[in-house]
Order: C-alpha cells, then sequence, then structure tokens
C-alpha cells in the first residue's frame, strides 16, 4: 500500500519497459485524507495484511504525513507512520517516501521510497500508485470496495503501464464491526 511499502523501492526492473509516466498534476489538498488497498503486488513488508488503508496529511505545501495501518490474518493490527516529499514540484505526482522505523534510522540514504501517482480519477476516488521499477503497485480507492468492471478497467491499465497484473491480490473489505 502505498507509502509504508516503499523503503526499498529502488530494485532494478526485471524487464525493459518505457519510463513511467505520471499523471499531469496532483492536487495534494484533494489528494490527502483516507484511502483503501483495493489491491496490490505482493511484497513482504505487507505480508499479512488483508487490507491497508493510508492516510495522508498535508504539513507544508511539499510535504505530507503518512499514516498505513491495516488487519492482519490473525486480527491484529500493523501501523506505519512517515513522511512524503514532492520531488517534482511541477505535477507533485512523484513524491519519496521516508517512514519511522529502525531501518530508516539505521540506512536513512536507503530507506528511501518512489510513490508515484500513475492514475487519478478527476473526482479523485480512484488512484493508482507505482514506482519505476514496477516492482510494486497499489490500486486505491476512497471507498473500501471497487465494482468489478472498474476494477478490470484499472488492472487494464496497470498492465499497458507494464505491471504484472497477474500477480495481484485484491483484498475484500473487511467486515465491519456490530
Amino acid at each position: 500500500m502505498g507509502l509504508a511499502s516503499l523503503a526499498l523501492a529502488g530494485c532494478a526492473p526485471s524487464h525493459s519497459y518505457p519510463p513511467l509516466a505520471t499523471v499531469p498534476y496532483v492536487d495534494l489538498t484533494r489528494y490527502q485524507g483516507r484511502w483503501y488497498e483495493i489491491a496490490r503486488l505482493p511484497m513482504w513488508f505487507q505480508r499479512g495484511c488483508l487490507q491497508s488503508q493510508a492516510d495522508y496529511q498535508i504539513l507544508d505545501p511539499a510535504t505530507v504525513a503518512v499514516t498505513n495501518s491495516c488487519v492482519t490474518e490473525d486480527g491484529g493490527q500493523k501501523m506505519a507512520t512517515g513522511r512524503a516529499t514532492v520531488v517534482d514540484p511541477e505535477t507533485r505526482a512523484k513524491l519519496e517516501v521516508v517512514f519511522d522505523n529502525w531501518f530508516s534510522r539505521l540506512f536513512p540514504s536507503v530507506a528511501r521510497g518512489d510513490y508515484w501517482v500513475l492514475y487519478l480519477d478527476p473526482d479523485y476516488t480512484v488512484a493508482v500508485v507505482g514506482q519505476p521499477s514496477r516492482e510494486y503497485l497499489w490500486i486505491l480507492s476512497r471507498t473500501s470496495t471497487l465494482d468489478d468492471a472498474r476494477y478490470a478497467e484499472i488492472v487494464a491499465l496497470c498492465e499497458r503501464l507494464g505491471f504484472p497484473t497477474g500477480e495481484l491480490v485484491r483484498f475484500a473489505p473487511s467486515p465491519s464491526p456490530p
């Protein structure tokens, strides 16, 4: 899911694809708030998470506070906090994320990850986030579900971008408390 998982996102691509393009512009004021993970490529740092959510809050024009959380397979909770910094001020669609954990304190120059907004609905309800090596990908929504037809459209877009969509893990929403 978005930002917490990008600490090691600098790996080299396994295939040769054209460079990824981001959306032309992200209004971070509209982007902030809660996003639900609809699907992601499998990754070790989100192992055990059934469905994650990310909360983004603007700290200043170029910095966003990030809180990622998930319910785990055993019913527990995982949480990670960090900051995303805009690295492309023209589009504001490329950010670099650093999480506040032991790894980032021990290896500050290594524990940074790309957070590129590759697709964003005009109404800011669905987003696709990834990074240049195409090893990390998240399909995000403002709601915890995405209908099958819309999901298929977004997956087809991700496939055209060169992501291994056959490996996507789609999540059902967590049950609501009674």
